[in-house]
């Protein structure tokens, strides 16, 4: 018997989590089919999702077919949790990727397509909802390999298309997409002795490298074409990678809180075997913690179990300080980030009965179970901001704290995340014990420009030896916590700070006496001083603002043009590519991300309904229109 971690992901609304509850019933899992609409599907389980209809947090359950055991992880649709969806990707070994027959390829779709094809994650096709009224067939194929991908297989064909009575009959279509990569089958076509063993045997190499992408349709709501489909994810996906014999080592993709506020780690097994009483280490800090129960999905059900093997999925109790994307025991090579963060951002307003160290609490356990929730606490006007995606996630976060932690929140108007990059090189100083410096510590700082994309590297000009490492330690610490708000209160992604000066005061006590810090520099002292030399020495090299940009690619009736290029004017979009194709044309360029969201709430009207636009986070680019943005006061510049 072999593991498949399976994950099924799509554009919202294309059917994924009904395809799931099919999925389950077609195997004997569930007995009676869940209703989206009804909010009885197994998969979403938060009261917010069966109210709305839509799959917030990943959800995983278990199903045998045969000989192979699918750990099946039902995924967000909706582009606001994509950060949901990164976090699975991680621990997939196969996909399935739904479209509607009717909507056709969507922007989300394309998004995670390209994003399955550059991490090379074996991927199968559903088109499901063949029958509704205006289900396509011919015109899909040609939308899957101009939009998505040209090196998709059609599993057969449909009858019926567009009627409830609609099926699949399977068969392997024109198999040159196989003979591209496979010069036995080429060859075997050039001499007329191809048979369906070698086109089986090309599909199956060839789905499992991702090199081709076979395509099933089908309905979940009347289960045509998913036979079809289990027998696609039984024979055509890879088995797990798993080595139960090595080192432990897993990823952590989710984090869940007990009935009792207990961590819960969902954990994605990679190698060895990790039981009850283990210590194992995790994070950054690679702190030990103590595995104290372990459960796995199996057959449909989640069991207690005492050990868990690699290729398996389990949740595990006891690790209090674990993370989203902990690594447990052995590293692994970290895949870096699939999408791009959030770009924007909005203060969370406690309202009149709300306590906000409640608040506070409630906050920093939503952003443990989502790390790209960015926190931000400003001091001076007592305020919590959030990082955003978009307006959906802002309206389930704001349910979530009033269901979950009984907060009553509003949200101020929702704005964008810029940066600040540096404009020239700065330095400063302070010395010990001299010009005003009430503290122990000499520390000085030079800040220069460093390319787009390479973080913050922080350099010694001084000898490390010559002062004990906690306080160099200490400085480094705190240039990068006083990096995340720049002159104008932006974070400073960017730049190269070298220490060019340091000096302490050493250990003293008088006689008979204990450590006497009054005498003697401790690490507060250089915490202390360091935002000050900092703060100086971006003065002088000085910053700019820079706003974030999405790309986008906006399709729509022709006639409609004349309409929508004002209204792209007025919102500070610049069309880079504008193209006309008889009845259709389509403009691509970017948009700043503050007006995003109300260019696709105008884009229906401006097209009665036709137009499709998708987005993604291009680049920053300095603001050179209007005033500044300022995060912080505006005191945070003189």
């Amino acid at each position: 018997m072999h593991l498949l971690n399976l994950g099924i992901l799509a554009h919202v609304d294309a059917g994924k989590t009904s395809l799931t509850e099919r999925l389950l019933h077609s195997v004997g899992v569930i007995d009676e089919i869940g209703s989206v609409d009804a909010g009885s599907t197994r998969t979403d389980t938060l009261a917010l999702e069966r109210r709305r209809g839509i799959t917030i947090k990943s959800a995983v359950v278990s199903f045998t077919v045969d000989d192979v055991t699918v750990n099946l992880i039902d995924t967000p649709g909706h582009p606001d949790f994509i950060a949901e969806v990164e976090r699975v990707l991680a621990v997939l070994d196969g996909v399935v990727l739904v479209v509607s027959a009717v909507e056709g390829v969507q922007a989300q779709t394309r998004v995670l397509m390209r994003t399955l094809q550059r991490l090379r994650i074996p991927t199968l096709l559903f088109v499901n909802k063949i029958d509704r009224r205006g289900a396509r067939y011919d015109g899909l194929l040609r939308s899957l390999a101009e939009r998505l991908t040209p090196a998709i297989v059609p599993m057969g064909t449909v009858a019926g298309l567009g009627t409830p009575q609609a099926r699949f009959s399977p068969g392997i279509g024109p198999g040159d997409v196989l003979a591209d990569h496979d010069d036995d089958l080429l060859s075997a076509y050039v001499e007329e002795r191809v048979d369906e063993g070698l086109l089986h045997r090309a599909l199956v190499d060839q789905t499992r490298r991702s090199l081709v992408h076979p395509v099933y349709f089908g309905s979940a709501a009347t289960g045509a074409g998913v036979p079809e489909l289990v027998t696609g994810i039984k024979e055509l996906l890879p088995a797990a990678d798993a080595d139960p014999e090595g080192p432990v080592s897993g990823t952590v993709f989710k984090v869940e809180r007990g009935p009792a506020g207990e961590k819960i780690a969902c954990t994605r097994m990679f190698s060895g075997t990790l039981g009850t009483r283990d210590r194992v280490p995790f994070g950054e800090a690679r702190a030990e913690g103590l595995v104290t129960a372990i459960s796995v999905f199996d057959g449909g059900s989640e069991t207690r179990r005492d050990t868990v093997p690699a290729g398996r999925i389990a949740r595990l109790w006891g690790l209090s300080g674990v993370r989203v994307g902990d690594t447990l025991g052995e590293p692994r090579k970290a895949h870096g980030r699939f999408f791009a963060p959030p770009t924007l951002e909005t203060v969370v307003a406690p309202g009149p009965d709300t306590d906000t160290r409640s608040l506070h609490l409630a906050l920093t356990r939503l952003a443990e179970q989502d790390p790209l929730i960015g926190l931000r606490h400003d001091e001076s006007r007592q305020e919590t901001s959030v990082s955003l995606y978009g307006e959906v996630q802002k309206e389930v976060l704001q349910a979530t704290l009033a269901e979950e932690f009984g907060l009553d929140v509003t949200f101020r108007e929702t704005t964008p995340l810029c940066v600040e990059r540096l404009v020239g090189t700065g330095s400063a100083v302070r010395f010990n014990k001299q010009g005003g410096n009430p503290f122990l510590a000499t520390v000085g700082l030079r800040v220069e420009p460093a390319p787009v994309g390479s973080g913050v590297e922080f350099r010694l000009e001084v000898e490390l030896g010559a002062m004990p490492y906690a306080f160099f330690r200490a400085v480094e610490d705190t240039v990068r916590e006083t990096l995340g708000e720049g002159l104008y209160g932006w974070p400073v992604p960017d730049c190269a700070v070298t220490m060019t000066h340091f000096g302490y005061s050493p250990r003293q006590s008088h006689a008979h006496q204990g450590f006497n810090k009054a005498m003697s520099s401790t690490g507060a002292d250089f915490r202390g001083v360091t935002p000050v030399v900092l703060a100086e020495a971006l003065r002088r090299a000085g910053t700019r603002v820079h706003e974030p940009l999405h790309r986008f690619r906006l399709e729509a009736p022709a006639d409609t043009l004349g309409a929508l290029l004002p209204v792209l004017a007025a919102l500070r979009a610049v069309p880079e590519n504008t193209v006309v194709r008889g009845e259709t044309c389509r403009v691509e360029g970017v948009v700043p991300a503050a007006r995003l969201h109300e260019l696709e709430q105008r884009l229906p009207g401006l097209t009665r309904g036709e137009g499709e636009m998708e987005s993604a986070f291009g680049h920053y680019a300095a603001v050179t229109q209007g005033p500044v943005p300022y995060r912080a006061t505006p005191t945070r510049k003189s």
